[in-house]
């Protein structure tokens, strides 16, 4: 239950967890449920993985804060290993993925002020989801998230999503551009891939006008689609890439990759935080690379997401009400033809934590380190759960 001292921000549902273990949750009235959501694309790990809960209880031990003020091996550490699985030449450690697209931003407006472009212009996506801060959110492709916050930050340009043409179109007569931002995989923009050939023509692009390509991987990467980051099933590398959620497992923190002439922007000085990249938060983010690979969690990610794709694909195919399943590894999306926040209530009754985006989007995230027998019981009770729902009666809008 919500204080009546918090900010009025949030609508949670009517349930409190106790604790974890591995993909299931404990509610405090004693219920077990099965995490398919995984705080977002957060617990990767799932819940008190007794590798990491080791080593952060040890660092805390030892120090949680020092500030950047001060050299910190923790996070050199990090950042050898983050640029080593990226492809990339150095990062900025921030506390959450609005703070990395922030720091992606302002890199990319510097970029453009040292090449002598006065005002510089970033293209965004419809239906992109970057963040709440005033720059994040207007580069966000959401009108319901924006309202209210006007006047939006400007020097962004919108187009379609997957459609090349209209990048393209811009870059013909807009001598203002010096980025790409853009998502491999929408996650709040209702679980969209991008095409492979679109993202190597963006590549292309940006590198033949000298443009930064920033990809947005805070919910798509670490591991999430089966890859380290999605865009690598592309076989494309981008300048600047933001990280989050997974990157942690649940201790806040963010990263903003650069690489190339990117890499080179920042200087002391020109950006900075109190809390990014600190020895608790470091340690938490390294030691969480290091368990998927001593447990395969890339591999995993793409075998058990198969499952689920598979499973809900059959069961699912010329079901009256159901539009597309779709997504890649373990960030996958169930496409309804009629808003279905309802099934949220109605699934977590049936022992299965799941949410809905895009209103119709039924999304499914589970930790990375669900076994084979519970990616066949997230499908066993999801499905009743959207039959019944899809059973009820609907007027659809006229």
């Amino acid at each position: 239950m919500l204080s009546s001292h918090q900010m009025d921000t949030y609508k949670p549902l009517a349930v409190s967890f106790s604790h974890g273990e591995g993909a299931w949750l404990y509610t405090t009235d004693g219920r077990k449920v099965l995490d398919s959501l995984a705080g977002i694309a957060v617990s990767g790990l799932g819940h008190a993985h007794p590798k990491l809960v080791k080593s952060i209880a040890e660092q805390a031990g030892r120090i949680i804060h020092t500030s950047n003020l001060v050299d910190i091996p923790e996070q050199a550490a990090l950042a050898d290993k983050l640029c080593a699985l990226a492809g990339m030449d150095n990062v900025f450690f921030a506390n959450s993925g609005a703070e990395a697209n922030e720091c992606a931003i302002k890199l990319a407006r510097l970029y453009g002020h040292q090449r002598g472009v006065a005002s510089p212009q970033i293209i965004v996506m419809e239906h992109a989801w970057h963040g709440r801060t005033l720059a994040t959110l207007a580069a966000t492709g959401s009108r319901k998230a924006q309202a209210g916050f006007e006047p939006l930050v400007g020097g962004f340009i919108r187009v379609p999503y997957n459609d090349f043409e209209a990048v393209r179109a811009i870059a013909a007569h807009n001598s203002d551009v010096v980025a790409v931002l853009a998502e491999v995989l929408q996650g709040e923009g209702g679980i969209v891939e991008a095409r492979a050939d679109y993202l190597r023509q963006l590549r292309e692009l940006c590198s033949q006008k000298e443009w930064l390509l920033m990809i947005d991987e805070v919910q798509s990467g670490i591991g999430r689609t089966g890859k380290w980051f999605a865009h690598q099933w592309s076989g494309i590398t981008p300048d600047v890439m933001s990280l989050a959620k997974g990157l942690g497992s649940g201790v806040p923190i963010g990263a903003c990759l650069a690489r190339g002439a990117a890499a080179n922007v920042f200087k002391p000085g020109n950006h900075g935080t109190t809390f990014g990249g600190g020895p608790l938060v470091s340690v938490a983010a390294l030691r969480t690379l290091e368990i998927m690979e001593e447990e395969g969690l890339l591999a995993n990610a793409t075998r058990m997401g198969a499952i689920l794709k598979n499973g809900f694909s059959r069961a699912l195919r010329g079901v009256a009400g159901v539009k597309e399943v779709r997504g890649m590894g373990l960030m996958l999306g169930i496409e309804l033809d009629r808003p279905c926040g309802d099934l949220v209530k109605l699934a977590l009754d049936a022992g299965i934590f799941t949410n809905v985006t895009q209103d119709t989007v039924i999304r499914l995230l589970p930790p990375l380190i669900i076994n084979e027998s519970e990616a066949h019981e997230i499908v066993a009770r999801l499905l009743p759960v959207i039959n019944a729902f899809l059973a009820q009666p609907y007027q659809a809008a006229a």
